[in-house]
């Protein structure tokens, strides 16, 4: 049997920490180890844990989705790697569909635990203008998310991954903290050439932002800023002037919605802080070769449209593209 190592980074929230270990407990493939990592829980969230038998990596402090995670990573023995959030319920064959994921790593059709029916994750698309649609998400469940297909980026709401993945293309990058490092991954993951699936077959149920929530000042905040950062790391020079346009519709649209969401600020000040970092982040990185870019962002862009066409335009898809001339063909 396949060893899986299942890591649940958690802060707070001992209620929806129990209903996951009660999913965990009644997997047909069960993890062979589970490490609960605590980001300076303040209610009894890691003794919970501790009693379901989980490992817990006390981290002292709130270091974020990404510090927690890497962590777990490093101190996981298994030859899978199962990534979860504290707040979701997987089926009881979730892992062992998963499993048969071709490629490197396998998500599934992650539903809301709060409204019946709808989509909240299946994988993630990125366009050109630098910003990503969590494909499905806020939609009504049904056929154009119920076909098994290549990813290169999956939400880590709950994602299984083969441990030798981290060897090949790095953790996850603790700056961005929390939100988009699950992007900057799958970016990663284009570049080396290292794909995944989406498994519709498998499902879990998330109950969603369940730390902050998604419009709270600070959930936005840094989303602004690693939007900047995901710039700054993957576009080389050249596609960052010939797509300006681009960028500046997508950031400035986000920073709509935003404002539409009582958090301007928020966004304003992530952006603010995402400039001021942008030549270090920089200078750190490795930029995508430009026509490898260019590819695996046009074919996100007619994923993103295809999908939008089929299930209605949002608002923020309909105005991109309309702005920017219509997509990628």
């Amino acid at each position: 049997m396949m060893r899986i190592s299942a890591i649940v980074p958690v802060w707070n929230g001992r209620a929806l920490l129990e209903r996951l270990l009660a999913t965990l407990r009644a997997q047909t493939c069960p993890a062979s180890e589970l490490i609960v990592v605590d980001n300076g829980s303040e209610d009894d969230a890691p003794e919970v844990a501790r009693q379901a038998g989980a490992r817990v990596i006390a981290m002292g402090r709130n270091a974020g989705f990404a510090a927690a995670v890497n962590r777990g990573i490093h101190e996981s023995r298994g030859e899978w790697i199962a990534v979860l959030n504290s707040d979701v319920e997987l089926a009881p064959d979730y892992f062992q569909r998963l499993t048969q994921a071709r490629g490197w790593f396998g998500t599934g059709r992650i539903l809301s635990a709060a409204c019946e029916g709808q989509i909240d994750a299946t994988f993630d698309a990125t366009c050109r203008g630098g910003t990503s649609w969590r494909a499905g998400s806020g939609r009504p469940d049904g056929p154009p998310f119920h076909t098994r297909r290549e990813i290169w980026s999956a939400p880590w709401t709950a994602a299984l991954f083969r441990a030798e993945l981290f060897q090949e293309v790095g953790v996850l990058e603790e700056s961005f903290e929390s939100y988009l490092e699950d992007i900057d991954f799958g970016l990663r993951c284009a570049k080396a050439g290292r794909a995944g699936e989406y498994l519709p077959d498998a499902v879990a149920r998330h109950h969603g932002s369940a730390a902050l929530g998604r419009w709270h000042p600070e959930t936005v905040r840094r989303i602004s800023r690693n939007q900047v950062f995901l710039l700054a790391r993957h576009y080389p020079e050249k596609l960052m002037v010939g797509w300006m346009w681009r960028i500046v519709v997508a950031q400035a649209l986000w920073g709509a919605v935003a404002w539409r969401h009582g958090a301007a600020t928020a966004w304003w000040r992530g952006k603010l802080q995402g400039l001021r970092e942008y030549t270090p982040t920089r200078a750190k990185s490795e930029p995508f070769d430009p026509e490898l870019l260019e590819q695996t962002l046009c074919d996100y862009e007619r994923q993103i449209r295809g999908l939008q066409h089929v299930t209605g335009m949002d608002p923020y898809w309909r105005m991109y593209f309309l702005l920017t001339g219509g997509g990628a063909k």
